[in-house]
């Protein structure tokens, strides 16, 4: 029996992840076992999955520690999982970056460290330098998440207020060999950017930092802006020696699991188009966009003939302003584009491949061209909704909230919209 739209793109959602199977992904990347010890660093929304996996198809001993999300955890045989606050860090994350300091401490050459780097690192390992304090960091983190700054820009500003992103804890590994697997979440994946490179360092210096502060008129805590404008902030670069034995290895994206869900698609007899796994920009924006081509599709057959399936992946973003409401970058985008998509035939899922989209328990949600007017038939308005910036609130109502749970991966945003031929009038 066919699949209903909803149920095809929940399939499409579903091949996405499973490309990104830890299991599958680290696989292909293990390197050959050190005369010395092996430590295992895992970090992230996916990190106990990633680390299970390791173990499992690891040939020796692993020490080390894994840090993960509140409720993202699964057991691990040997490594002990600690569960600290995303997207705001807090004292459990602390507590979390000081036992991956242990962890690394008195290696020598023979050594080996294995980083297991997956999205949502930035908040898990809060590590304020010298002299401030957890709340510091938690200013920083808040300021960020409201400035709609894309994340390459956020966590540009982040690794000149830490002592363990932007290269610093491979550092601390110094002088054992890091080998960096990462599941990239960021468009362009660039290994430097997921969890803000706890063991990858970037050529982004601190005078950088600033000029993007400035560009896009961020409102940094006060004591945390005198820190990155001082030389003490800065972060190390690439081209630092003790980096010179170290490898990275990108082991999944949002590349390959657009791909495999249009393979899955064309396989179903569905033609499908990827039009790029690294979309930036205000959600809202990026949802009228998705709009506009999904009208184009429906009532012009440009520049795709319908029926067909749109997919999109990479990290939108969201400014708050007073109103902060319910939801993420999912349900704005979706908001947004379903105000531009009344009686277009077309249905759509934007979701979080990590499980989890903003404040709420839901992947993303779904919309289609009835959105709106199912809303007005409930006797509610959109416009309310929109001005609260509740977007969570109007999928709920409607029942059209999209809740997988954790998927154990992160490669970034999911979404893929289906759009069939318009009826005749």
């Amino acid at each position: 029996m066919p699949m209903d739209d909803r149920a095809l793109l929940t399939d499409l959602f579903h091949t996405a992840v499973a490309a990104a199977d830890p299991m599958k992904c680290l696989k292909q990347s293990l390197p050959a076992r050190p005369k010395g010890r092996t430590v295992v660093v895992a970090i992230g929304k996916g990190a106990a999955q990633m680390a299970a996996a390791f173990e499992t198809l690891w040939d020796g001993p692993v020490e080390g520690v894994v840090v993960t999300r509140y409720g993202y955890a699964v057991p691990c045989r040997d490594l002990p999982v600690i569960e600290a606050s995303h997207p705001v860090p807090d004292a459990a994350g602390m507590e979390a970056t000081e036992a991956v300091f242990r962890a690394v401490e008195g290696l020598t050459e023979d050594d080996l460290v294995v980083a297991l780097v997956c999205g949502g690192g930035s908040a898990l390992l809060p590590a304020p330098p010298e002299g401030f304090a957890l709340e510091d960091e938690q200013a920083l983190n808040k300021a960020l998440l409201s400035s709609g700054a894309p994340i390459g820009v956020m966590n540009a500003i982040r690794k000149h207020f830490s002592r363990v992103k932007g290269g610093r804890l491979a550092l601390a590994a110094h002088p054992a060999r890091v080998l960096s697997l990462v599941v990239s979440d960021v468009p362009g994946d660039d290994p430097a950017q997921v969890a803000s490179g706890p063991t990858v360092p970037d050529g982004v210096t601190r005078v950088d930092a600033l000029s993007m502060i400035r560009a896009r008129n961020i409102k940094i805590p006060e004591q945390v802006m005198a820190h990155i404008s001082n030389d003490a902030s800065t972060a190390p670069l690439p081209n630092d020696p003790r980096f010179a034995r170290n490898e990275v290895h990108v082991v999944a994206s949002a590349r390959l699991s657009l791909e495999a869900a249009a393979a899955r698609a064309e396989a179903l007899g569905l033609r499908s188009v990827i039009l790029s796994d690294s979309i930036e920009g205000e959600a809202r924006d990026i949802g009228l966009m998705h709009a506009a081509l999904a009208r184009e599709i429906a009532l012009r057959n440009r520049p795709f003939t319908a029926p067909v399936l749109v997919l999109s992946g990479g990290e939108t973003s969201v400014t708050l302003g007073d109103a902060p409401g319910r939801g993420g970058r999912n349900t704005a985008f979706l908001m947004g584009l379903a105000g531009a998509i009344e009686g277009v035939n077309a249905t759509i899922l934007g979701a979080d491949t990590d499980g989890i989209d903003g404040s709420e328990d839901n992947a993303g949600a779904f919309a289609d061209g009835s959105s709106f007017a199912r809303l007005r038939a409930l006797g509610l308005d959109p416009g309310d909704f929109t001005r609260a910036q509740d977007p969570w609130g109007a999928f709920d109502a409607l029942g059209d909230l999209f809740v997988p749970g954790p998927t154990g991966t992160n490669v970034n945003d999911f979404r893929a919209m289906l759009v069939r031929p318009q009826a005749s009038p």
